[in-house]
């Protein structure tokens, strides 16, 4: 499996990093994880373009995760591409109605198909995909990924040791729920959107990440920061430390444009 990091900002640009959406690839199976605003150039510049990803799945619904889904429709129809399945939670067709009535002439020009979904077990674009519900000022869920064959199509059943695991935390504050929700995944990317002496509710700071993975007992084969707000520019490396202080896992910032390969 692969995950390539389009947009690791929030709702305020920082001028180098675009809004939320990660790309989960294994082989020819893809899904794009939520499409804010700067995540469509972005997947442009990656091997498979916009025209080969017909999946979206959405996290929630709030401006900085959804405002380059409508130019992602265009696009592809622009492109000559047919389909368009966007999953995500109750909401998403509603919020997919509102902006075909806004912009009328989109209506009808692509295959759209629109999933809802709650926090339980699924498969998508032959992954299989556990979500839950996180903390977040807005119904928001967290997603957990694995692939549901390996190569040449083997079933995971069939394959020594477990199937590499990727877990999307999503917009949340830092408890032990989503952590435990999280546990075992070869690589865990996780909302930590500003340094410690900011006051804030419904995302977490670096002590607060840091205390509720040590608590949680869980472990991680890595775990990257994202979504972050441009109070964290020139803050990293303290934000390093504050995590590493409470727990010694595998911290690092991600960044636009990084693959991670999890095997």
């Amino acid at each position: 499996m692969r995950v390539t990091f389009l947009g690791t900002g929030a709702a305020m640009p920082t001028g180098r990093r675009a809004q939320t959406g990660l790309l989960v690839e294994s082989s020819d199976d893809r899904v794009l994880v939520d499409c804010g605003s700067g995540v469509l150039n972005a997947l442009a510049r990656t091997d498979a373009g916009y025209e080969d990803v017909s999946t979206v799945l959405l996290t929630h619904h709030h401006l900085d995760h959804v405002a380059d889904l409508l130019p992602l429709m265009k696009a592809r129809w622009l492109a000559g591409e047919e389909h368009l399945e966007v999953v995500g939670p109750q909401g998403t067709k509603e919020l997919l109605d509102g902006l075909l009535s806004v912009h009328e002439y989109m209506d009808g020009r692509i295959d759209l198909r629109v999933r809802e979904i709650g926090p339980e077990s699924y498969s998508l674009a032959r992954f299989s995909v556990d979500a839950t519900e996180t903390r977040h000022s807005m119904y928001c869920l967290a997603y957990r990924f694995t692939h549901e064959s390996g190569a040449e199509g083997e079933s995971t059943e069939d394959r020594d040791g477990d199937p590499p695991t990727f877990t999307f935390g999503a917009d949340s504050e830092a408890f032990e729920g989503l952590a435990n929700f999280a546990d075992g995944s070869a690589v865990l990317a996780h909302d930590c959107s500003f340094p410690d002496e900011v006051d804030v509710s419904n995302h977490p700071t670096p002590s607060q990440l840091g205390e509720t993975l040590a608590d949680s007992g869980a472990e991680f084969g890595r775990v990257y920061l994202t979504h972050l707000y441009p109070h964290t520019e020139g803050r990293h490396e303290e934000m390093l430390e504050s995590v590493g202080e409470r727990y010694d896992g595998d911290v690092r910032f991600a960044r636009d444009g990084l693959t991670v390969e999890i095997e």
